[in-house]
C-alpha cells in the first residue's frame, strides 16, 4: 500500500506538485463546537448545514434541515456556542399569510446576513413548484418574504447588500416527466426588505441556440429544452456587486450574470481534467485493498458544487470545490410503464433512471483501449463509477471515459478559463495525514478506501479568506471529512497548506454514538463554511466555522498564522 502512494507522491513532485508544507502559513485550532442532533435531529438528517455570520450580533445562523428550521447561535463565547433560538419558518409564513397552511413548505435549504437582515431558501413541499426566500431581522422578526422558482438551493447578498441572489436548481420530478427550467432569482433590496422588487435571470435565451460546445446537456426527456437542463447549484459574486458566477453542476459549466439587469450573459463549460498526466491522478478502485493514486485514462468532468470569488492584482477569481454529481431518480412502476430507454431500469416495482455505469459494465472501444480486459478489472479501473451519457457516439461503446469531479479544487478567471488546479494534492493528503481512513465514508467508520470508485474524498464546499496579507482557501471534503487549506495569493502558484480533521475514526457504531447524549466521533459530513476576518470576530481573531450535516455539529476553528 504505502510503496504505490510513494511512487504517485513522487511522480508529482517531479512535476512541481506542491504536496509538501510550506513554512509559513495558516492552521486551525478548534475551539468549540455546537451539536444540534441529540437535541432537536437525527442522524445524518441535515441538522446542520449551511451557515451565515451576524457580525453586529455575533451570531450564526445555521440551517437544520431536519426541521425545517433555522438554528441561532450565540458566537459570543466561541468555545461554548450555544442556541439562542430557532426561526420556525413554516409558521411565520403560514402566520403571515404567505402560504395557506405550513404544510406547503418543504424544507429550508439556505441562509445569508447582511446588515441586519437574514434571507432564508424555502422550498416547496411539491419540489418542482415554485419556492420562496423568506426576509427577518437578525432579532428573528419576521420582514417579508418572496417568491422564488423551483428549489431555491443557495442564496447570497451583493457585497454591498443592494441585491438578494437565489439558485433555483429546478430538479425534476422523480419520474423526469416534470422538469422545471433552472434560474436566478434576484431581489432588488435598494427599497428595503419589506418592499423588495424581484426579477428573474432565465436561460431561455439558449433554448434554440448558443449553447458552447462542452456544456452538459443530458435530459433523457424529448423535448426538453436547455433552460429545463440547466440546474444552479452555487453563486458567488463581484467586488462591485455588478456580475454574479452560478455552478451548473449536473451540466459541468458556471454562468455569468448581469445582476442589474437579471439577464444571463454566458455559459462556460468546464472541460475535462486529464487523469493520465502526471500529478493528476486518482484511486479509482475500492476493491484493491490498497491506496494506489495513480495515472489513469480516463477524465473528470469539474462539475463544481461550492464556489467563491476573490480579487487579488486587481483580478477576480473563481476557486470551485469540484465534487462532482450524477443524476438518480427512481419512482414505482410496472415494468411495462418504465420507459424502454438508455439509462432506465425496471428493479422490483421501481423504475430507475440513472446516468452513470461502472467501467467493467460498458463495452470499451479495442481500438482506444487495447488493454481493455485489464482495465475493467474490479482493482483497476472496473469499479470507477463513469458519467454513462458521455464519451460514445450512441452506439454504446466507449471510445472516452469520463467519471465524476475532479476531485480537486480549481481557480478560474472571471471568464471561465482554468487558472490553477490542485491535480490530486487532496487524495495525496488525506492518504498521507491517514492512510488507514483514506477514502472513507462519512457516514460509517472503518470505511477505508469505501469512495474510491465513486469520487473520492468529494470537495464541497469552498471559503476564501484573507490572513496577514495572504489569501487562503479552506475547502470542506464531505465524504473523509475535514478541511483542506490552500495559500491562493497567486492564483496561478497556488500551494498546499495543511489539513485537520476533527472525526473520531475510532468510534465503532457512528449513528448509535452521534445520537447518544455526549457524541464523541467529531464531525461528519462537512457541507458549509464561513470565514470571519478579525474585523468581524467576537475574539479579535479569524474565525472559520464549518456545518457537518451527518453529524448535525457546527464548529468553530481559530485560523492561526504560522
Amino acid at each position: 500500500m504505502f510503496q504505490r502512494l510513494i511512487l504517485a507522491a513522487s511522480v508529482a513532485a517531479i512535476c512541481n506538485i506542491a504536496y509538501a508544507k510550506p513554512e509559513k502559513g495558516v492552521t486551525l485550532d478548534l475551539l468549540g463546537s455546537f451539536d444540534a442532533t441529540t437535541e432537536a435531529g437525527s442522524f445524518d438528517d441535515g441538522a446542520a448545514e449551511i451557515i451565515a455570520h451576524d457580525a453586529r450580533g455575533q451570531r450564526l445562523f445555521v440551517i437544520n434541515s431536519n426541521l425545517g428550521q433555522v438554528d441561532v447561535l450565540d458566537l459570543g463565547n466561541p468555545e461554548a456556542p450555544a442556541r439562542l433560538g430557532q426561526l420556525d419558518v413554516a409558521q411565520d409564513m403560514f402566520a403571515n399569510g404567505i402560504v395557506p397552511d405550513a404544510g406547503a413548505i418543504g424544507g429550508v435549504n439556505s441562509v445569508a446576513v447582511h446588515a441586519g437582515l437574514v434571507a432564508v431558501a424555502v422550498e416547496h413541499d411539491d419540489k418542482q413548484a415554485s419556492g420562496w426566500v423568506a426576509f427577518y431581522s437578525t432579532e428573528g422578526e419576521f420582514v417579508s418574504a418572496v417568491v422564488a422558482g423551483a428549489l431555491p438551493d443557495a442564496v447570497t447578498f451583493t457585497h454591498n447588500g443592494n441585491y438578494l441572489l437565489v439558485a433555483n436548481e429546478g430538479e425534476p420530478s422523480d419520474d423526469y416527466q416534470v422538469d422545471p427550467e433552472g434560474s436566478i432569482t434576484i431581489v432588488d433590496l435598494r427599497n428595503g426588505a419589506e418592499t423588495p422588487v424581484v426579477a428573474t435571470a432565465d436561460f431561455k435565451a439558449f433554448n434554440s441556440s448558443n449553447v458552447p460546445e462542452g456544456v452538459r446537456i443530458s435530459s433523457p426527456v424529448a423535448g426538453n429544452t436547455v433552460a429545463q437542463d440547466l440546474e444552479p447549484e452555487f453563486i458567488a459574486t463581484s467586488r462591485d456587486s455588478r456580475t454574479a458566477w452560478v455552478t451548473l453542476q449536473e451540466n459541468n459549466a458556471i454562468a455569468e450574470v448581469d445582476i442589474p439587469s437579471a439577464t444571463v450573459i454566458a455559459l462556460y463549460p468546464l472541460g475535462a481534467k486529464d487523469h493520465s498526466l502526471p500529478g493528476q491522478g486518482l484511486d479509482p478502485s475500492n476493491r484493491d485493498d490498497s491506496i494506489n493514486i495513480m495515472n489513469w485514462p480516463v477524465s473528470g468532468l469539474y462539475m463544481p458544487d461550492g464556489m467563491t470569488s476573490y480579487t487579488t492584482r486587481g483580478q477576480t477569481y473563481l476557486v470551485t470545490a469540484n465534487e462532482g454529481d450524477g443524476r438518480e431518480y427512481i419512482f414505482d412502476s410496472t415494468e411495462e410503464d418504465c420507459p424502454d430507454a438508455p439509462y432506465y431500469e425496471y428493479d422490483d416495482g421501481e423504475c430507475i433512471y440513472l446516468d452513470e455505469a461502472r467501467v467493467k459494465d460498458i463495452v470499451l472501444d479495442d481500438e482506444v483501449f487495447p488493454n481493455a480486459e485489464y482495465l475493467q478489472e474490479n482493482e483497476q479501473l472496473g469499479r470507477l463509477k463513469i458519467v454513462a451519457t458521455e464519451g460514445h457516439a450512441g452506439d454504446g461503446v466507449y471510445t472516452k471515459l469520463y467519471s465524476y469531479g475532479a476531485r480537486s479544487i480549481s481557480i478560474w478567471s472571471a471568464s471561465g478559463e482554468l487558472v490553477w488546479d490542485s491535480g490530486d494534492i487532496i487524495e495525496q493528503q488525506t492518504a498521507l495525514a491517514d492512510p488507514s481512513n483514506f477514502n472513507s465514508t462519512n457516514d460509517e467508520n472503518g470505511s477505508f478506501d469505501d469512495r474510491s470508485d465513486d469520487k473520492g474524498p468529494e470537495p464541497e464546499g469552498v471559503v476564501v479568506g484573507k490572513v496577514r496579507g495572504k489569501q487562503y482557501a479552506f475547502v470542506g471534503l464531505e465524504r473523509v471529512g475535514g478541511v483542506m487549506i490552500f495559500d491562493v495569493t497567486t492564483p496561478e502558484d497556488s500551494q498546499y497548506v495543511g489539513y485537520v480533521n476533527n472525526r473520531n475514526f475510532s468510534v465503532e457504531d457512528v449513528e448509535e454514538d452521534v445520537e447518544s447524549a455526549v457524541s464523541t466521533v467529531g464531525d461528519l459530513g462537512p457541507e458549509g463554511l464561513v470565514f470571519i476576518p478579525e474585523e468581524d470576530s467576537p475574539t479579535g481573531e479569524p474565525l472559520l466555522v464549518v456545518g457537518n450535516e451527518i453529524s448535525g455539529t457546527t464548529t468553530i476553528y481559530r485560523v492561526v498564522a504560522q
